[in-house]
């Protein structure tokens, strides 16, 4: 994950809002952070339809989603409130959420459906990759050139620059950019682009990961499947990983575990 590495920067505002928050269920800021998803998924559909200004509200919209979807996890944390079943709820809005913004995307007309499908699947194999090596009992895996901090700032950047591209020529059809052939492609076609080669790459590389650490476990004398917290059965992996974490993981790394808390 690409932008990873600068999470701690974004520690100052953070922290002190999940303070101020530390009242309110983290549940509650899962719940609202996906109702930011919905209708920014369906104003970026809506958008190609009706007028390239609703772009701007998507893109608002998708930074309240990022900002709820991290404070979440802060907030569990500082609570104490921290659950596997909150994570598990984290998990499922998620990855529905990436449905709703990605696939509004896809139906537009400012992303070929083809092209669209490809980085809906990248975006939710990428996710699955990680989740499955945890519940194998082997650790989160956020390796690659496509994790989901990443994809949220492209998305709310990405129709800004589509929006002031169109605001700036004063032209209300929407504006490609002409690449082999005469096919012009928008910005948010670009981002799809990316989204379809980035995140399966990143999906490949997380299952090669899991498979080799697999197959080192396996010879190293580890247990058979699913004996014990050591093996890499799904129940006593992830019974062992709840037990040293006090919870399971989101998107992002466990708080307290010497990483950041961005996620439940």
């Amino acid at each position: 994950m690409v932008l990873n590495k600068y999470r701690k920067s974004a520690d100052p505002w953070l922290l002190p809002m999940a303070r101020r928050l530390s009242g309110v269920s983290p549940d509650t800021l899962s719940w609202l952070a996906f109702a930011c998803a919905v209708p920014a998924g369906a104003l970026l559909w809506l958008a190609g339809e009706v007028s390239y200004h609703l772009l701007l509200p998507a893109s608002l919209l998708l930074f309240l989603n990022a900002v709820l979807d991290a404070l979440d996890g802060w907030v569990a944390r500082l609570a104490g409130k921290a659950s596997p079943r909150g994570d598990f709820l984290d998990h499922v809005l998620d990855r529905y959420a990436d449905i709703f913004i990605v696939g509004g995307i896809a139906l537009s007309a400012y992303c070929g459906l083809g092209i669209g499908l490809l980085a809906l699947l990248g975006v939710i194999l990428t996710s699955y990759m990680g989740t499955q090596a945890q519940a194998l009992g082997l650790p989160r895996n956020y390796g690659g050139v496509l994790g989901r901090a990443d994809r949220l700032v492209l998305l709310v950047i990405a129709p800004v620059v589509q929006w002031a591209w169109q605001l700036a020529a004063g032209r209300p059809e929407i504006l490609t950019i002409d690449v082999w052939g005469g096919h012009g492609v928008t910005v948010l076609e670009v981002l799809m682009v990316w989204f379809a080669l980035g995140g399966h790459s990143t999906a490949i590389w997380r299952a090669i990961a899991s498979w080799r650490e697999l197959t080192q476990r396996m010879t190293g004398g580890h247990g058979p499947e699913g004996q014990g917290s050591t093996g890499p059965g799904k129940e006593g992996a992830q019974g062992a990983d709840t037990a040293a974490n006090g919870k399971g993981t989101g998107e992002g790394p466990v708080p307290g575990a010497g990483q950041d808390p961005p996620h439940r």
